[in-house]
Protein backbone atom coordinates (compact mmCIF):
# COMPACT_ATOMS: atom_id res chain seq x y z
CA UNK A 1 0.00 0.00 0.00
CA UNK A 2 1.17 3.56 -0.92
CA UNK A 3 2.75 5.54 2.17
CA UNK A 4 0.18 7.97 3.12
CA UNK A 5 2.72 10.47 3.53
CA UNK A 6 2.57 10.38 -0.28
CA UNK A 7 -0.69 11.64 -0.86
CA UNK A 8 -0.69 14.26 1.90
CA UNK A 9 0.35 17.12 0.10
CA UNK A 10 0.73 15.89 -3.36
CA UNK A 11 1.17 19.30 -5.15
CA UNK A 12 3.44 21.57 -2.51
CA UNK A 13 6.35 20.36 -4.13
CA UNK A 14 4.94 21.17 -8.03
CA UNK A 15 2.39 24.32 -6.59
CA UNK A 16 -0.60 24.66 -9.20
CA UNK A 17 -0.80 28.17 -7.76
CA UNK A 18 -0.74 30.68 -10.72
CA UNK A 19 2.41 32.32 -10.87
CA UNK A 20 1.05 35.93 -11.27
CA UNK A 21 1.39 37.75 -8.12
CA UNK A 22 -1.74 37.98 -5.44
CA UNK A 23 -4.79 40.20 -6.82
CA UNK A 24 -6.14 43.06 -4.75
CA UNK A 25 -9.17 44.63 -4.55
CA UNK A 26 -9.97 45.20 -8.05
CA UNK A 27 -9.80 41.19 -8.78
CA UNK A 28 -12.50 40.92 -5.65
CA UNK A 29 -14.71 43.48 -6.94
CA UNK A 30 -14.26 42.04 -10.03
CA UNK A 31 -15.69 38.72 -8.37
CA UNK A 32 -18.88 40.64 -7.13
CA UNK A 33 -19.26 42.55 -10.33
CA UNK A 34 -19.65 39.20 -11.66
CA UNK A 35 -21.25 37.73 -9.31
CA UNK A 36 -23.90 40.09 -9.01
CA UNK A 37 -24.55 39.81 -13.07
CA UNK A 38 -25.04 35.92 -12.39
CA UNK A 39 -27.46 36.67 -9.73
CA UNK A 40 -29.37 39.06 -11.41
CA UNK A 41 -30.12 36.39 -14.40
CA UNK A 42 -31.37 33.38 -11.70
CA UNK A 43 -33.59 36.45 -10.21
CA UNK A 44 -34.94 36.94 -13.71
CA UNK A 45 -35.08 33.09 -14.67
CA UNK A 46 -36.77 32.03 -10.81
CA UNK A 47 -39.26 34.43 -11.23
CA UNK A 48 -40.76 33.02 -14.82
CA UNK A 49 -44.17 30.56 -13.78
CA UNK A 50 -43.63 28.84 -17.13
CA UNK A 51 -39.98 28.61 -17.62
CA UNK A 52 -41.22 25.31 -20.11
CA UNK A 53 -42.83 27.66 -22.41
CA UNK A 54 -40.19 29.92 -22.89
CA UNK A 55 -36.61 27.90 -23.40
CA UNK A 56 -34.94 29.98 -25.59
CA UNK A 57 -35.11 32.64 -23.54
CA UNK A 58 -33.85 30.15 -20.80
CA UNK A 59 -30.98 28.55 -22.60
CA UNK A 60 -29.78 32.63 -23.89
CA UNK A 61 -29.64 33.60 -20.44
CA UNK A 62 -27.88 30.76 -19.03
CA UNK A 63 -25.39 30.97 -21.48
CA UNK A 64 -25.07 34.67 -20.64
CA UNK A 65 -24.22 34.11 -16.95
CA UNK A 66 -21.69 30.96 -18.78
CA UNK A 67 -19.96 33.95 -20.29
CA UNK A 68 -19.80 35.74 -16.67
CA UNK A 69 -18.87 32.74 -14.98
CA UNK A 70 -16.05 32.02 -17.51
CA UNK A 71 -14.64 35.66 -16.72
CA UNK A 72 -14.82 34.78 -13.21
CA UNK A 73 -13.04 31.28 -13.36
CA UNK A 74 -10.85 33.29 -15.78
CA UNK A 75 -10.38 36.17 -13.18
CA UNK A 76 -9.18 33.54 -10.54
CA UNK A 77 -6.82 31.34 -12.62
CA UNK A 78 -5.37 34.59 -14.00
CA UNK A 79 -5.03 37.33 -11.16
CA UNK A 80 -5.72 34.84 -7.95
CA UNK A 81 -8.19 37.25 -6.33
CA UNK A 82 -7.12 38.11 -2.11
CA UNK A 83 -7.94 35.51 0.21
CA UNK A 84 -10.93 37.41 1.73
CA UNK A 85 -12.88 37.41 -1.34
CA UNK A 86 -13.55 33.33 -1.01
CA UNK A 87 -16.49 35.39 1.51
CA UNK A 88 -18.31 37.01 -2.07
CA UNK A 89 -17.44 33.07 -3.86
CA UNK A 90 -19.23 31.58 -0.83
CA UNK A 91 -21.98 34.10 -0.96
CA UNK A 92 -22.15 33.56 -4.35
CA UNK A 93 -22.49 29.91 -3.99
CA UNK A 94 -25.62 30.16 -1.30
CA UNK A 95 -27.00 33.33 -2.59
CA UNK A 96 -27.56 31.60 -6.64
CA UNK A 97 -29.06 28.78 -4.57
CA UNK A 98 -31.69 30.62 -2.81
CA UNK A 99 -32.90 32.44 -5.58
CA UNK A 100 -33.50 29.25 -7.50
CA UNK A 101 -34.90 27.18 -4.74
CA UNK A 102 -38.26 28.47 -4.37
CA UNK A 103 -39.04 27.91 -8.43
CA UNK A 104 -41.40 24.99 -9.07
CA UNK A 105 -38.80 22.65 -11.09
CA UNK A 106 -38.95 23.13 -14.99
CA UNK A 107 -37.31 21.47 -18.11
CA UNK A 108 -37.67 18.01 -16.65
CA UNK A 109 -40.16 15.83 -15.13
CA UNK A 110 -37.53 13.63 -13.15
CA UNK A 111 -38.15 14.68 -9.92
CA UNK A 112 -42.01 14.09 -9.95
CA UNK A 113 -40.79 10.45 -10.80
CA UNK A 114 -38.94 10.58 -7.51
CA UNK A 115 -41.96 11.72 -5.71
CA UNK A 116 -43.68 8.90 -6.86
CA UNK A 117 -41.27 6.24 -6.13
CA UNK A 118 -40.69 7.57 -3.05
CA UNK A 119 -44.63 6.84 -2.58
CA UNK A 120 -44.21 3.18 -3.71
CA UNK A 121 -41.62 2.66 -1.31
CA UNK A 122 -43.66 4.01 1.61
CA UNK A 123 -46.35 1.71 0.33
CA UNK A 124 -43.83 -1.27 1.49
CA UNK A 125 -43.76 -1.83 -2.43
CA UNK A 126 -39.93 -2.66 -4.54
CA UNK A 127 -39.49 0.15 -7.19
CA UNK A 128 -37.86 -2.05 -9.15
CA UNK A 129 -40.78 -4.53 -10.07
CA UNK A 130 -43.46 -1.42 -10.27
CA UNK A 131 -44.13 1.41 -12.75
CA UNK A 132 -46.57 4.07 -12.46
CA UNK A 133 -48.79 2.32 -15.33
CA UNK A 134 -48.74 -0.68 -12.92
CA UNK A 135 -52.32 -1.78 -12.23
CA UNK A 136 -54.44 -0.60 -8.93
CA UNK A 137 -51.44 2.07 -8.66
CA UNK A 138 -53.21 5.38 -9.88
CA UNK A 139 -53.87 6.35 -6.21
CA UNK A 140 -49.59 6.86 -5.94
CA UNK A 141 -49.94 9.41 -9.02
CA UNK A 142 -50.10 13.22 -8.77
CA UNK A 143 -52.93 14.15 -11.09
CA UNK A 144 -51.28 17.64 -11.28
CA UNK A 145 -47.67 16.22 -12.29
CA UNK A 146 -48.80 13.10 -14.49
CA UNK A 147 -46.03 10.55 -15.19
CA UNK A 148 -45.39 10.63 -19.47
CA UNK A 149 -41.69 9.56 -19.91
CA UNK A 150 -41.19 6.35 -18.83
CA UNK A 151 -44.56 5.55 -16.90
CA UNK A 152 -44.39 1.99 -17.77
CA UNK A 153 -40.61 1.46 -16.95
CA UNK A 154 -39.72 0.57 -13.29
CA UNK A 155 -37.02 2.41 -11.36
CA UNK A 156 -34.15 2.78 -12.82
CA UNK A 157 -31.82 4.48 -9.98
CA UNK A 158 -29.53 2.16 -7.63
CA UNK A 159 -30.38 1.20 -4.14
CA UNK A 160 -28.79 4.50 -2.23
CA UNK A 161 -30.63 6.76 -4.56
CA UNK A 162 -33.91 4.72 -3.96
CA UNK A 163 -33.59 4.87 -0.31
CA UNK A 164 -33.38 8.80 0.07
CA UNK A 165 -36.38 9.21 -2.53
CA UNK A 166 -38.09 7.85 0.28
CA UNK A 167 -36.99 10.00 3.04
CA UNK A 168 -38.70 12.84 0.94
CA UNK A 169 -42.37 13.92 0.63
CA UNK A 170 -42.31 16.95 -1.03
CA UNK A 171 -41.18 18.41 -4.35
CA UNK A 172 -39.28 21.65 -2.83
CA UNK A 173 -38.18 18.88 -0.24
CA UNK A 174 -36.08 17.29 -2.78
CA UNK A 175 -35.08 20.31 -4.08
CA UNK A 176 -33.89 21.43 -0.60
CA UNK A 177 -31.97 17.96 0.02
CA UNK A 178 -30.14 17.72 -3.49
CA UNK A 179 -28.95 21.72 -2.97
CA UNK A 180 -27.94 20.90 0.09
CA UNK A 181 -25.93 17.52 -0.93
CA UNK A 182 -24.70 19.85 -3.61
CA UNK A 183 -23.84 22.79 -0.82
CA UNK A 184 -21.94 19.74 0.74
CA UNK A 185 -19.79 18.86 -2.27
CA UNK A 186 -18.62 22.79 -2.49
CA UNK A 187 -17.10 22.01 1.26
CA UNK A 188 -15.51 19.16 0.11
CA UNK A 189 -14.05 20.67 -2.45
CA UNK A 190 -13.05 23.40 -0.25
CA UNK A 191 -11.00 20.72 2.24
CA UNK A 192 -9.66 19.37 -1.04
CA UNK A 193 -8.00 22.70 -2.15
CA UNK A 194 -6.70 23.06 1.17
CA UNK A 195 -4.83 19.63 1.28
CA UNK A 196 -3.50 20.26 -2.41
CA UNK A 197 -2.43 23.73 -1.02
CA UNK A 198 -4.32 24.97 -4.32
CA UNK A 199 -6.07 29.00 -3.67
CA UNK A 200 -9.15 28.01 -2.14
CA UNK A 201 -11.07 30.84 -3.93
CA UNK A 202 -10.60 28.09 -7.08
CA UNK A 203 -13.90 26.09 -5.68
CA UNK A 204 -15.92 29.22 -7.92
CA UNK A 205 -15.48 26.45 -11.06
CA UNK A 206 -18.03 24.88 -9.39
CA UNK A 207 -20.03 26.90 -6.78
CA UNK A 208 -20.91 29.38 -9.44
CA UNK A 209 -21.44 27.14 -12.56
CA UNK A 210 -24.82 27.92 -14.09
CA UNK A 211 -25.36 24.31 -15.19
CA UNK A 212 -24.88 22.80 -11.54
CA UNK A 213 -27.13 25.56 -10.04
CA UNK A 214 -29.73 24.75 -12.79
CA UNK A 215 -29.24 20.82 -12.35
CA UNK A 216 -29.56 20.54 -8.47
CA UNK A 217 -31.21 23.98 -6.79
CA UNK A 218 -33.57 25.07 -9.82
CA UNK A 219 -34.69 21.36 -11.29
CA UNK A 220 -33.58 19.45 -8.04
CA UNK A 221 -32.20 16.25 -9.92
CA UNK A 222 -30.42 13.60 -7.63
CA UNK A 223 -27.26 13.90 -9.40
CA UNK A 224 -25.68 15.64 -6.24
CA UNK A 225 -25.61 12.58 -4.03
CA UNK A 226 -23.42 10.78 -6.34
CA UNK A 227 -21.27 14.04 -6.96
CA UNK A 228 -20.59 14.89 -3.17
CA UNK A 229 -20.13 10.86 -2.15
CA UNK A 230 -17.47 10.12 -5.14
CA UNK A 231 -15.71 13.47 -3.87
CA UNK A 232 -15.51 12.45 -0.27
CA UNK A 233 -13.61 9.09 -2.17
CA UNK A 234 -11.24 11.44 -3.87
CA UNK A 235 -10.81 13.26 -0.56
CA UNK A 236 -10.03 9.80 1.92
CA UNK A 237 -7.74 8.48 -1.10
CA UNK A 238 -5.62 11.53 -1.60
CA UNK A 239 -5.69 11.69 2.68
CA UNK A 240 -4.27 8.17 3.12
CA UNK A 241 -7.54 6.77 4.23
CA UNK A 242 -8.06 3.69 1.42
CA UNK A 243 -10.76 1.90 3.18
CA UNK A 244 -13.08 5.04 4.00
CA UNK A 245 -12.16 5.61 0.42
CA UNK A 246 -13.32 2.54 -1.34
CA UNK A 247 -16.60 2.51 0.70
CA UNK A 248 -17.36 5.81 -0.34
CA UNK A 249 -16.79 4.86 -3.60
CA UNK A 250 -19.42 2.42 -3.08
CA UNK A 251 -21.90 4.76 -2.19
CA UNK A 252 -21.70 7.12 -4.98
CA UNK A 253 -21.75 3.86 -7.02
CA UNK A 254 -25.15 3.01 -5.07
CA UNK A 255 -26.12 6.58 -5.52
CA UNK A 256 -25.23 6.45 -9.51
CA UNK A 257 -23.72 4.03 -11.83
CA UNK A 258 -21.20 5.98 -12.74
CA UNK A 259 -18.38 6.32 -10.27
CA UNK A 260 -18.33 2.43 -10.47
CA UNK A 261 -15.75 3.08 -13.57
CA UNK A 262 -13.26 4.92 -11.52
CA UNK A 263 -12.92 1.65 -8.94
CA UNK A 264 -9.84 0.18 -10.78
CA UNK A 265 -8.02 3.49 -10.22
CA UNK A 266 -8.78 3.79 -6.71
CA UNK A 267 -7.63 0.20 -6.38
CA UNK A 268 -4.35 1.42 -8.13
CA UNK A 269 -3.85 3.84 -5.63
CA UNK A 270 -4.58 1.52 -3.00
CA UNK A 271 -4.67 -2.79 -2.49
CA UNK A 272 -6.66 -4.87 -4.62
CA UNK A 273 -8.00 -6.68 -1.41
CA UNK A 274 -10.12 -3.78 -1.10
CA UNK A 275 -12.64 -4.41 -3.96
CA UNK A 276 -14.27 -7.11 -1.38
CA UNK A 277 -15.47 -3.87 0.76
CA UNK A 278 -16.81 -2.20 -2.37
CA UNK A 279 -18.68 -5.27 -3.58
CA UNK A 280 -19.61 -6.04 0.17
CA UNK A 281 -21.24 -2.90 0.61
CA UNK A 282 -22.63 -2.64 -2.84
CA UNK A 283 -24.60 -6.20 -2.23
CA UNK A 284 -25.48 -4.37 0.76
CA UNK A 285 -26.81 -2.00 -0.61
CA UNK A 286 -29.25 -3.89 -2.87
CA UNK A 287 -30.53 -6.55 -0.33
CA UNK A 288 -33.79 -4.68 0.70
CA UNK A 289 -34.63 -5.05 -2.64
CA UNK A 290 -33.87 -8.72 -3.04
CA UNK A 291 -37.00 -9.35 -3.70
CA UNK A 292 -37.19 -7.98 -7.47
CA UNK A 293 -34.57 -11.10 -8.18
CA UNK A 294 -33.62 -10.71 -11.98
CA UNK A 295 -36.27 -7.46 -12.26
CA UNK A 296 -34.00 -5.47 -10.23
CA UNK A 297 -32.05 -4.03 -13.52
CA UNK A 298 -35.11 -4.30 -15.81
CA UNK A 299 -35.85 -0.41 -15.51
CA UNK A 300 -32.43 0.17 -16.54
CA UNK A 301 -32.25 -2.18 -19.77
CA UNK A 302 -35.52 -0.41 -20.79
CA UNK A 303 -33.56 2.81 -20.39
CA UNK A 304 -30.68 1.90 -22.20
CA UNK A 305 -32.66 0.00 -25.31
CA UNK A 306 -35.34 3.08 -25.49
CA UNK A 307 -33.12 6.59 -24.74
CA UNK A 308 -30.64 8.75 -26.67
CA UNK A 309 -30.39 12.00 -25.90
CA UNK A 310 -28.16 14.43 -26.43
CA UNK A 311 -25.36 12.61 -27.32
CA UNK A 312 -21.75 13.73 -29.52
CA UNK A 313 -19.55 10.67 -30.02
CA UNK A 314 -21.63 7.95 -29.42
CA UNK A 315 -23.87 9.34 -32.30
CA UNK A 316 -20.81 9.54 -34.67
CA UNK A 317 -20.37 5.97 -33.69
CA UNK A 318 -23.57 4.94 -34.74
CA UNK A 319 -23.71 7.22 -37.94
CA UNK A 320 -20.58 5.23 -39.22
CA UNK A 321 -23.03 2.37 -39.69
CA UNK A 322 -22.91 0.68 -36.28
CA UNK A 323 -25.81 -0.47 -34.38
CA UNK A 324 -27.09 0.49 -31.42
CA UNK A 325 -25.39 -3.07 -29.94
CA UNK A 326 -22.49 -2.33 -31.61
CA UNK A 327 -21.80 1.95 -30.78
CA UNK A 328 -22.66 0.70 -27.30
CA UNK A 329 -20.35 -2.10 -27.37
CA UNK A 330 -17.53 0.49 -29.08
CA UNK A 331 -17.73 2.98 -26.75
CA UNK A 332 -17.73 1.07 -23.47
CA UNK A 333 -14.30 -0.14 -25.22
CA UNK A 334 -12.74 3.17 -25.61
CA UNK A 335 -14.18 3.83 -22.03
CA UNK A 336 -12.31 0.66 -20.70
CA UNK A 337 -9.55 1.92 -22.50
CA UNK A 338 -9.44 5.64 -20.73
CA UNK A 339 -9.61 4.06 -17.66
CA UNK A 340 -6.53 1.95 -18.67
CA UNK A 341 -4.96 4.69 -19.49
CA UNK A 342 -5.65 6.83 -16.25
CA UNK A 343 -3.66 3.38 -14.64
CA UNK A 344 -1.21 3.19 -16.72
CA UNK A 345 0.10 7.10 -16.38
CA UNK A 346 -0.68 7.05 -12.72
CA UNK A 347 -2.81 9.77 -13.08
CA UNK A 348 -3.36 11.13 -9.67
CA UNK A 349 -7.39 10.67 -8.49
CA UNK A 350 -9.06 13.85 -9.14
CA UNK A 351 -7.25 14.12 -13.02
CA UNK A 352 -8.23 10.47 -13.38
CA UNK A 353 -11.57 11.24 -11.92
CA UNK A 354 -11.83 13.85 -14.35
CA UNK A 355 -10.63 12.63 -17.59
CA UNK A 356 -12.76 9.17 -17.50
CA UNK A 357 -15.86 10.91 -16.40
CA UNK A 358 -15.88 13.35 -18.99
CA UNK A 359 -14.61 10.60 -21.79
CA UNK A 360 -17.78 8.97 -19.97
CA UNK A 361 -19.93 11.85 -21.47
CA UNK A 362 -19.14 12.30 -24.65
CA UNK A 363 -19.12 8.56 -25.12
CA UNK A 364 -22.55 8.25 -23.77
CA UNK A 365 -26.17 7.80 -25.67
CA UNK A 366 -27.70 10.06 -23.00
CA UNK A 367 -25.71 13.16 -22.24
CA UNK A 368 -28.41 15.05 -20.15
CA UNK A 369 -27.61 18.50 -19.35
CA UNK A 370 -27.00 18.13 -15.50
CA UNK A 371 -24.84 15.13 -16.37
CA UNK A 372 -22.15 17.69 -17.13
CA UNK A 373 -22.21 17.88 -13.21
CA UNK A 374 -20.40 15.08 -13.10
CA UNK A 375 -16.84 16.23 -14.02
CA UNK A 376 -17.41 19.82 -13.26
CA UNK A 377 -15.86 19.53 -9.45
CA UNK A 378 -12.57 18.51 -11.20
CA UNK A 379 -12.16 21.31 -12.95
CA UNK A 380 -11.62 23.56 -9.88
CA UNK A 381 -7.97 21.76 -9.84
CA UNK A 382 -7.44 20.95 -13.45
CA UNK A 383 -9.55 23.95 -15.41
CA UNK A 384 -9.62 22.60 -19.15
CA UNK A 385 -11.05 25.40 -21.08
CA UNK A 386 -12.92 23.23 -23.48
CA UNK A 387 -14.18 21.29 -20.42
CA UNK A 388 -15.33 24.71 -18.79
CA UNK A 389 -17.02 25.58 -22.25
CA UNK A 390 -18.72 22.36 -22.31
CA UNK A 391 -20.38 22.54 -19.20
CA UNK A 392 -21.34 25.78 -20.02
CA UNK A 393 -23.23 24.85 -23.21
CA UNK A 394 -24.56 22.16 -21.94
CA UNK A 395 -27.93 24.02 -21.41
CA UNK A 396 -28.46 23.63 -25.42
CA UNK A 397 -29.58 20.38 -24.56
CA UNK A 398 -32.50 21.32 -22.57
CA UNK A 399 -34.06 22.57 -26.48
CA UNK A 400 -35.49 19.52 -27.43
CA UNK A 401 -37.96 20.92 -24.09
CA UNK A 402 -39.81 23.52 -26.56
CA UNK A 403 -41.65 20.21 -28.79
CA UNK A 404 -41.90 18.15 -25.82
CA UNK A 405 -43.78 20.85 -23.91
CA UNK A 406 -46.03 20.76 -26.99
CA UNK A 407 -46.84 17.44 -26.85
CA UNK A 408 -44.01 16.51 -29.75
CA UNK A 409 -41.58 13.56 -29.30
CA UNK A 410 -38.26 14.47 -27.70
CA UNK A 411 -36.03 14.87 -30.69
CA UNK A 412 -32.89 16.27 -30.27
CA UNK A 413 -31.59 18.54 -33.58
CA UNK A 414 -28.30 18.14 -34.78
CA UNK A 415 -27.57 21.72 -35.52
CA UNK A 416 -28.10 22.37 -31.72
CA UNK A 417 -25.84 19.12 -31.31
CA UNK A 418 -23.24 20.44 -33.42
CA UNK A 419 -23.41 23.86 -31.94
CA UNK A 420 -23.00 22.52 -28.23
CA UNK A 421 -20.35 19.80 -28.77
CA UNK A 422 -18.34 20.64 -32.15
CA UNK A 423 -16.26 23.84 -30.44
CA UNK A 424 -15.63 21.99 -27.45
CA UNK A 425 -14.61 18.39 -29.25
CA UNK A 426 -12.36 20.26 -31.66
CA UNK A 427 -10.52 22.42 -28.89
CA UNK A 428 -10.02 19.21 -26.56
CA UNK A 429 -8.96 17.24 -29.87
CA UNK A 430 -6.18 19.78 -30.77
CA UNK A 431 -4.99 20.54 -26.97
CA UNK A 432 -4.39 16.56 -27.03
CA UNK A 433 -2.76 16.45 -30.09
CA UNK A 434 -0.42 19.33 -28.90
CA UNK A 435 0.64 17.53 -25.86
CA UNK A 436 1.30 14.03 -27.42
CA UNK A 437 3.51 15.95 -29.52
CA UNK A 438 5.18 17.23 -26.90
CA UNK A 439 5.33 13.88 -25.23
CA UNK A 440 6.75 12.57 -28.58
CA UNK A 441 9.62 15.39 -29.42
Amino acid sequence: MPDASAFSHPQRAQSSRPAHPTGGPAAAWGLLALGSGIGAIFVYLAREPQLDSHVPEFIAFSLAAGVLYLAAVYLVERFRPPGWSLVIVLAGAVGFRLIALPAAPPLSEDIFRYQWEGRAERAMLNPYTVSPHSPGLAGLGDPEHPIRTGASTPAIYPPLTELVFSWVTTVPGYKRLFTLLDLLSVLVLLLLLDVRGQPLSRVLTYAWNPGVVVSFALCGHHDSLAVMTLLVANLFIIGGRPAMSIAFLALASLSKLFPAWLLPVFLRRTRASLVAVFGALVLLGYLPFASAGARIFSGLRDFARGWESNDSLFRLIRLAGNSQAQAELVSVTLLAGLVVYAIKKRLEPLRASLAVLAGMLFLSPDAFPWYFTWFVPFLCFYPEPPLLLASVVSVLGYAPVVAYAAGQPYRDSPLILALEYLPALAWLGIRCLRQSSIVFA
